[in-house]
């Protein structure tokens, strides 16, 4: 079944892709506000389900909450477990060798494969020094 494209939706995905912060719904809600002062978090919520399901966006989710991003291309997730801040990671970054072949062998069909990295930013990891020399 076709969607159409409303104009909510279309407003909501420009909000996730014009950000690299991985936005929970409800930073992109306070943005949307802006576009349509009358939209509910409900429609926000509704939408980005279907932008996830249609392809546009991808869903991190951390246990706590929520985040969105509009790079679908394969790539990994860096969480500051400081800030919370999430940082894109290209995949030629991060060398992990898996052997798909023999877990298929031993019966497991491989759908998709997420990794979480998580440590401290640059941005902390600065600070961090800062205090530390002081």
């Amino acid at each position: 079944m076709q969607r159409r494209n409303t104009n909510q939706r279309k407003i909501i995905y420009e909000i996730v892709k014009s950000t690299n912060i991985h936005p929970t719904a409800d930073w992109i809600y306070e943005r949307a506000r802006f576009y349509i002062s009358n939209i509910s978090l409900g429609t926000v919520y509704r939408n980005l389900k279907i932008l996830k399901e249609e392809g546009f966006i991808i869903e991190i989710n951390d246990g706590k909450q929520s985040r969105f991003d509009a790079r679908t291309d394969r790539h990994y997730h860096f969480k500051c477990v400081k800030c919370d801040a999430i940082y894109d990671i290209d995949l030629d970054i991060i060398q992990i060798n898996m052997d798909l072949k023999r877990l298929s062998k031993k019966g497991f069909k491989v759908v998709d494969v997420n990794i979480d990295i998580e440590g401290i930013c640059p941005k902390c990891a600065k600070g961090d020094r800062l205090e530390k020399n002081n």
